[in-house]
């Protein structure tokens, strides 16, 4: 592994070594792990801290220069592309609705299910996780496992820089109608965004459980029930409401995830 990634690094700096079959083989050989799930862009530790894993992108940005534009057909469709589709879907244990995309170089775990949308390269979804219709996954985007993307979701691309953090979303959280989450956003363990929540890096996070509010960026703690809000800024012009997310509650240690959420959404009254 220690000398794949050599291989590739030398090649993201010098270009003209993709001459050589040996660093194009190395960029094969990295999508490939990519697709099968033995390399992922990013890794988490025991303790929760996430590492990306540059060089594995840089893998992803190069191999776009290996491949060729080709045509691909299939049934009424025609594609023309330089990345192909994923393949043997079956084997894999996944589910793909028709006419949902996943990209040769991104990793479904079993049990996922994935309507009418779209999971680009480098992403990665884990086990029992839902897509839902017109959902996309965006480049190197880390979904954990028992997630559920609803309709309309739009989880981020990161690509570059290569060292950038991807969009993260942890196990069990559940992202509502419409949401977006882009720029290395990072949402917790079973976490609940509620319908429009739009969060980049710089949205603001606002805690409003206490008696004053409790602000954070880039990150929704675990298990945090999250709706759209605004905020006032001043401007030369005047004062005006600028988009942020506003955290409402949190879901309950003592129900199981599913009563949870239908608790959650309940109680707190969060639209998906």
């Amino acid at each position: 592994m220690a000398n794949l990634e050599e291989r590739i690094g030398q090649a993201y700096g010098d270009r003209s070594l993709l001459k050589s079959a040996e660093y194009r083989d190395a960029v094969l050989e990295a999508v490939e792990g990519l697709d099968k799930g033995t390399l992922r862009v990013a890794s988490v530790d025991g303790e929760g801290n996430w590492t990306t894993h540059a060089w594995v992108k840089q893998a992803v940005l190069l191999y776009f220069g290996v491949r060729s534009m080709e045509t691909m057909e299939v049934g009424p469709f025609e594609f023309h592309d330089k990345i192909p589709l994923k393949k043997d879907l079956e084997s894999q244990g996944v589910r793909v609705v028709p006419p949902g995309t996943c990209r040769y170089g991104a990793h479904l775990e079993p049990g996922v299910v994935l309507m009418p949308g779209y999971v680009n390269i480098g992403a990665y979804v884990g086990e029992g996780s839902m897509v839902d219709t017109w959902a996309t996954v965006g480049s190197c985007a880390q979904i954990g496992r028992h997630v559920h993307l609803s309709g309309g979701v739009g989880i981020g691309g990161v690509l570059e820089p290569p060292g950038a953090t991807p969009v993260i979303i942890e196990d069990g959280a559940f992202i509502g109608s419409r949401a977006i989450v882009v720029e290395g956003v990072r949402v917790g363990r079973e976490a609940v965004l509620g319908a429009n929540t739009v969060l980049t890096a710089s949205t603001k996070i606002i805690d409003v459980t206490g008696d004053t509010p409790v602000e954070v960026v880039g990150h929704v703690p675990a298990r945090s029930v999250v709706i759209p809000g605004t905020r006032i800024k001043k401007f030369p012009a005047g004062e005006f409401g600028i988009p942020a997310a506003l955290i409402i509650g949190k879901r309950t240690e003592s129900t199981d995830r599913k009563t949870s959420l239908n608790a959650a959404l309940r109680d707190f009254g969060v639209s998906v």
